[in-house]
């Protein structure tokens, strides 16, 4: 038997008799709370998406069916273990349970196609949360960053590369870091963060507490995934998870054939038979689009390889991706790209972690379940009530020839196989306070890109000035808004000369500028005009001008990485003080400033009162939240409260060009984040602090949009003296479903940076009578 307890902010508690009656409980409490948002990501698992979505949902269908995520989530699950796989069952089976209330619940259903009867919820099989797991996380080690590293080195020279050094299209990853008890008020630890993601209406991580007679743990899970993978504390050890920004992905070019009605590819010995057949992707308003699924011995091919086809227009067609040669006739060779991931090689994404995680009481329990983590890659902290500490990298990294992390490698050359995995994984000693934020620290020997180290080193001189520190004191770290790579931006206005009053005004406001990014700052919003204007006139330059329109060359899920304006965006600071550029000198970058700075003070004057000062216009203007929500196509049939149609148009990045808006307030219209990644209808929400590197990491594409997409998906305060002392918050609310009360309810607290307890006296929930 099993009960749902709620607390104040309708944050599910789930108790029952033995772990497998609570997954059941878990995936039935899912699907009542977020029945559209699991169906939409078990459609984006299937690649299926698109038949209620829309045609910008194709893109994605196309990847997940050509990555085979359905078939690898399959294969995964048919190589669990017994009880791993009875527990994830018992899930599936709670979901199917609760999908038909829960779909009552949720307008969305009612609005998708098919009409006039609307959307069924379909039934979930037992892969299907491994599914979603690799859908989530499919992209997180950034492979096709390869395409664009290899790029640059073809058309600027290797030394290029270096220059454009980030961690992928947008920030990515997490803060987290770990307060032994010497530096707490009460002597036990302190584990804190907050994980960065694209911001989903409603989130990606939902609150909940699993409890029976086994265990009793609270954490933030995956909705549709059962167990708490990234944070939990279970009252006597806790742990979270950043991205170790590890390489553990090839892509491989392949060269393929069609002969004797099959398709061959060309491996070191030899052309060998391929599988290939067609699939179907079902367009919700439009026709539907065929789909041809090829894999050779490397792994499945992800992209046809337009730039370096030999072939025919008819076949640079194909090998674009517009439709499959048809024709039969002389054997035509194309090339490809294909990927190899270890979860399709190995048929193991470590959800046998999972329940260990669930009853582990110490940091030696901890590791020993992380033992058997697969993918994602992840950076680890952990404490226990006794002391013990943990710091580790959990994961999946294969053993191969260097070039594999930098490149793609042609699948005909031997030398580029996987020869094991990485063991063991790097796991460092605890000593003192610890962060872990992306950079190249402790998973170094793993990657090729990592974030700057400006989060990890503003997080270790926040954490270092107190001696003492408890749970309510990390929301001041949370919300740091000090943006500590504005140097190179701000030496370059300062040393400009021959510029007009406006313009001199503009410099020495910037100048003086205590450098936080606050949503009420004019200064910070001014700052963020420049920057963007610097942007856009380094991604036009000359100098550059080889890299431009690379995004077209690949499919619109790879776009992000090879889009010219983020990358320079992201480069800022190496692009400015590089002098390996040709044509891009000291002297052509102060020209470059000078312009920038000139454009902006002129649009400023023109929008100015007369007799004032100063702009009016804050970066809480200008940087608004823009979550992504997943709105059938036919959404207008019903009303689905938020619901926002907007068709402003996006560039080519995906995003709207409003990087220029400094002149006047944001009107709050948004654009469709059509990101690559996301397709769906969004909504503006209210100012935010932050920028990109800063703790409160409130991503936006300077040059692009000041918009924020992405940022805290979650925020948490693990508290190893006393579990309920613990805090936590996620964007808008506990439930997915429209006009619930616990909707965005967190919303409020969220954008302010503030954190709600968590609720450990069963005495102090309330019960739910939910019979459904």
């Amino acid at each position: 038997m099993s009960r749902v307890y709620r607390d104040a902010w309708g944050i599910p508690h789930l108790r029952a008799d033995d772990p497998y009656e609570l997954a059941f409980a878990q995936g039935r409490v899912t699907a009542w709370d977020r029945a559209w948002q699991i169906e939409v990501e078990r459609r984006r698992a299937t690649g299926t998406s698109a038949a209620v979505l829309g045609p910008d949902a194709v893109p994605w269908d196309r990847f997940a069916r050509q990555a085979r995520l359905a078939d690898t989530a399959e294969r995964c699950l048919h190589a669990l273990d017994e009880d791993t796989a009875r527990w994830l069952i018992a899930y599936v089976n709670g979901v199917n349970a609760g999908l038909p209330e829960g779909a009552r619940r949720a307008p969305e259903f009612a609005a998708a196609v098919p009409e006039p009867a609307g959307l069924a919820p379909g039934c979930w099989e037992p892969w299907t949360p491994l599914a979603i797991w690799l859908s989530h996380h499919i992209l997180f080690a950034h492979f096709p960053a390869k395409l664009w590293r290899e790029a640059v080195a073809d058309r600027l020279g290797p030394e290029a590369v270096a220059m454009f050094a980030a961690d992928g299209p947008g920030t990515s990853g997490s803060n987290g870091w770990l307060v032994p008890g010497d530096h707490t008020a009460t002597g036990a630890a302190l584990i804190a963060g907050d994980p960065h993601r694209f911001i989903e209406d409603p989130g990606f991580y939902q609150q909940i507490r699993l409890a029976c007679p086994e265990f009793d743990v609270v954490g933030l899970a995956v909705p549709g995934v059962p167990g708490i993978a990234h944070f939990g504390h279970t009252g006597s050890v806790a742990w979270a998870i950043t991205n170790a920004m590890a390489d553990y992905q090839d892509i491989y070019r392949e060269r393929l054939r069609r002969r004797d009605g099959g398709v061959e590819a060309l491996g070191p010995d030899g052309w060998r038979a391929a599988a290939a057949h067609l699939e179907v992707v079902e367009v919700a308003g439009e026709a539907p689009v065929e789909v041809e699924v090829i894999e050779t011995e490397r792994g499945p091919v992800v992209m046809m390889d337009a730039h370096v086809s030999e072939e025919t227009g008819r076949d640079r067609e194909q090998a674009a991706g517009h439709h499959r040669e048809r024709e039969s006739g002389p054997v035509r060779e194309w090339r490809a790209v294909s990927l190899r991931y270890p979860a399709r090689v190995c048929r193991d994404l470590g959800f046998s972690a999972l329940p260990a995680l669930l009853r582990a009481k110490t940091v030696a329990d901890v590791d020993r379940a992380l033992d058997r983590w697969a993918e994602p890659v992840n950076v680890v902290l952990a404490a226990d009530t006794g002391g013990g500490l943990l710091h580790r990298v959990a994961g999946v990294v294969p053993v191969r020839h260097p070039d594999n992390a930098l490149r793609v490698v042609p699948a005909w050359e031997p030398g580029h196989e996987w020869r094991g995995r990485h063991a063991p994984m790097p796991c460092r000693e605890v000593s003192g306070i610890t962060v872990m934020a992306n950079e190249p620290g402790i998973a170094a020997p793993l990657g090729v890109e990592f974030a700057p180290p400006y989060r990890a080193d503003r997080i270790r001189r926040l954490l270092d000035g107190s001696p003492r520190w408890s749970a309510g004191d990390m929301a001041a770290v949370h919300t740091d808004t000090l943006l500590p790579n504005a140097g190179p931006v701000l030496d370059l206005l300062a040393g400009l000369n021959g510029l007009g009053p406006e313009s001199v005004r503009l410099r020495d406001r910037l100048l003086s500028w205590d450098r936080r990014m606050n949503a009420d700052s004019t200064d910070a919003a001014a700052y963020a005009a420049v920057r963007a204007e610097v942007v856009r006139r380094l991604a036009a330059h000359p100098a550059l001008a080889v890299l431009a329109g690379l995004e077209m060359t690949v499919p619109e899920v790879f776009r992000p990485w090879l889009a010219l304006a983020p990358r320079v965006a992201y480069a800022l600071e190496s692009l400015l003080t590089t002098d390996r550029l040709p044509g891009l000198d000291r002297a052509a970058l102060a020209d470059l400033a000078r312009a920038a700075l000139e454009d902006v003070a002129a649009r400023l004057r023109h929008r100015r009162p007369p007799g004032s000062t100063a702009t009016g216009v804050r970066w809480g203007d200008l940087h608004r939240l823009t979550p992504w929500r997943a709105l059938p196509l036919a959404a207008g049939a019903v009303d689905i409260p938020g619901a926002v149609d907007d068709s402003r148009p996006v560039d080519d990045a995906g995003v709207v060009d409003d990087s220029r808006a400094v002149d006047a307030p944001d009107s709050g219209a948004s654009p469709q984040p059509v990101d690559g990644f996301f397709p769906g209808a969004a909504s503006a929400e209210t100012g935010l602090s932050g920028d990109h590197d800063c703790v409160l990491s409130t991503s936006s594409v300077p040059g692009v949009t000041h918009r924020c997409a992405r940022g805290p998906a979650a925020r948490y305060v693990w508290d190893l003296a006393r579990r309920d002392a613990s805090l936590w918050i996620v964007p808008f609310g506990a439930s997915g479903v429209p006009g619930d009360p616990h909707r965005r309810d967190q919303h409020p607290l969220w954008l302010r940076g503030e954190l709600v307890p968590v609720i450990t006296d069963w005495n102090r929930l309330i019960e739910e009578r939910h019979a459904p």
